[in-house]
């Protein structure tokens, strides 16, 4: 036994040395205390699916992949590979181990020769990917599967087809990401780093897995709690459904069964859930669902899922004011600006305890709200936050920049709208790739606000996709246009104001409006030795201790709290972290240096939580 233990030490040891000798982090960027011992051999291994979770039969096909950067108009697999790049990291990342650009010009081809684990046998084998940025055609034994675009929202393909006999199997990708020189969503992305704007994310960036699943099996679900109902509504995409089959859902509070439901497959279903207790950041109460399809009697496929009761609503307060009521009680919404960005990984944190990481540290200094701004954060993300209790704003990754007239003054609402003219093509990305990104963030509970556009950036169609936002999902707030350029629709009226708190005139527009300050604060403090660069980086206002910063901090928070008796329902203020040249962020971005104590920020925090409304 000895003997085997021994050679198996040293055969994990001589893996991971080879390991070692193809990857390493590029570049000389700073680097997070994740990204610093990360382990190349196990990239993200997590189960990337919470809202669907099948883990009988998956495999996760994270780690080294080869890499090429070719001409654009390649369309053949490359015979020739540039090195090694570890997924899911981006091409210009540290973590991938590249650290090179790629461009409008380029394409970025992957590769890999996979030993396949799963039992497929009669069953279906899916590929999936979290997210690539931008376009990607996949090939499969030298074979091409299909076509995917859309950066922020996770696809899949039936590769049952293409699979040869044998477990060895090859993975083809060909990924082509024009960023800022195309009309697709891309966020802060840009060709030329600069200011607010940062390095460019191309290619693979979430989890790449497979599963096998039976021919009949459930594709995705769709649930909204109902808390006037006291019951939860149920909706499942079931593919390879026969004639009799029946969808089968039952709710758990713990090992308890508390509800039970069955209806044929494409018909919705309600689920009483009579005594729930209610979903808050005070008590993030979530109930486990497990989901079943029967044929004749006999199951054909099962999937774990949960769910939260929970509600979000607009109405008046005594005063006439429309305000945010969480569960029919009013709840300032506090919470940073979370860009999602990461020194080591781009857009992919380098571990699941790293994205973990900045919610629980927003948790404890005392925000309730996280606003993500124009990104798309991984499934587990989601799930941190509903578990944790954090509410969440969530925005559409914004595109096709340029044009537009960010029509907006402190305290007030000019002028009139200035919305841009895309072309169509621009449009239908858009409009694609916001429905895909709703459908699969749905089931969230702590996702309460719906964010289509800001600061006028690509804003186009704002009263019809603002409508089109609250007719998908009339469960949630929509705030159509955070930091100005205002169609007079939607839920919210939200403006930016920096560094100092304001807010839009409440008798003007309080009695129509939610409203809100979408961003406010950026007060900045570089931390030598944990900044992107040397120097010329910078805030919207800038300090040189934390004990500087600390002070500024209190009296712009003291001054939100004023605002809320005369309307004011939410504040956002810039940012969680530092990103690149940006130091206006409540951590350093490598996350090493907190600016003001968890505990000091908490304690600041509570007055917003103690503001009175109403008579």
């Amino acid at each position: 036994m000895k003997k085997t233990i021994a050679i198996a030490v040293v055969l994990a040891a001589t893996l991971s040395e080879s390991f070692s000798q193809q990857w390493k982090p590029a570049g000389e960027k700073i680097l997070t205390s994740w990204g610093e011992k990360l382990d190349a051999t196990r990239p993200h291994p997590e189960y990337p699916r919470p809202q669907l979770v099948r883990k009988n039969n998956w495999q996760n096909l994270n780690g080294l992949w080869k890499y090429a950067i070719t001409a654009k108009d390649q369309k053949e697999i490359p015979n020739t590979w540039e090195g090694n790049i570890l997924v899911p990291f981006a091409v210009e990342s540290a973590l991938s181990g590249v650290g090179k650009e790629v461009g409008k010009d380029k394409a970025l081809w992957y590769n890999n020769e996979i030993s396949l684990d799963l039992k497929v046998d009669k069953n279906n084998a899916i590929l999936h990917f979290g997210a690539v940025d931008w376009q990607c055609d996949l090939y499969v034994n030298g074979k091409l599967v299909g076509r995917h675009e859309g950066g922020f929202n996770p696809f899949s393909f039936d590769v049952t087809s293409f699979l040869k006999k044998g477990k060895k199997q090859n993975i083809a990708l060909r990924v082509w990401d024009p960023t800022s020189d195309g009309p697709q969503p891309r966020g802060k992305q840009i060709n030329n780093p600069h200011g607010i704007w940062y390095t460019p994310v191309t290619g693979i960036w979430q989890t790449v897995w497979i599963e096998s699943v039976p021919r009949t099996y459930i594709v995705t679900t769709r649930h909204t709690p109902d808390v006037d109902a006291k019951a939860l509504h149920f909706e499942a995409q079931v593919e390879g459904a026969q004639q009799g089959d029946q969808i089968v859902v039952e709710a758990y509070d713990g090992t308890a069964k508390i509800a039970e439901a069955n209806t044929s497959i494409g018909s919705a279903l309600k689920l009483a859930v009579p005594q729930a207790k209610l979903w808050s950041p005070d008590s993030p109460k979530l109930y486990d669902l497990n989901i079943k399809v029967l044929r004749k009697g006999k199951v054909v496929d099962e999937a774990k899922s949960y769910f939260a009761m929970r509600k979000i609503t607009m109405k008046p307060d005594e005063m006439g004011i429309q305000r945010m009521y969480l569960n029919d009680k009013f709840v300032f919404h506090y919470g940073p600006l979370d860009q999602g960005w990461w020194p080591d990984g781009l857009h992919t944190a380098p571990s699941d305890e790293a994205l973990k990481f900045d919610i629980i540290k927003t948790k404890e200094m005392g925000f309730n709200m996280i606003r993500k701004h124009i990104k798309v954060e991984p499934a587990n993300w989601y799930r941190y936050c509903d578990s944790i209790g954090i509410l969440v704003w969530q925005d559409m990754p914004s595109g096709d920049l340029g044009g537009n007239v960010w029509d907006m003054q402190p305290g007030k609402i000019s002028g009139g709208l200035h919305d841009k003219v895309r072309s169509p093509e621009s449009e239908a990305i858009y409009r694609k790739e916001w429905k895909a990104i709703m459908d699969v963030l749905h089931n969230y509970p702590s996702i309460v606000v719906w964010v289509p556009f800001n600061e006028a950036w690509g804003q186009f169609k704002t009263k019809e996709i603002t409508e089109w936002t609250m007719k998908q999902d009339p469960s949630r707030i929509v705030n159509s246009a955070s930091g100005g350029n205002f169609a007079y629709t939607g839920h919210m009226l939200d403006i930016h104001n920096y560094p100092d708190a304001a807010m839009p005139d409440p008798q003007i527009f309080g009695k129509d409006y939610i409203l809100t300050l979408g961003e406010f604060g950026g007060l900045g403090l570089p931390v030598d030795g944990h900044t992107w660069q040397q120097k010329d980086n910078w805030g919207y206002q800038s300090f040189k201790s934390k004990e500087e910063l600390k002070k500024r901090y209190e009296e712009v928070v003291a001054n939100l709290a004023k605002l809320i008796p005369l309307g004011l329902s939410a504040g956002v203020y810039t940012q969680t972290t530092d990103v690149e040249v940006e130091t206006n962020g409540l951590m350093t971005y490598d996350r090493k240096v907190i600016k003001i104590s968890e505990s000091d920020l908490k304690n600041i925090h509570q007055k917003l939580y103690d503001a009175k409304i109403g008579k």
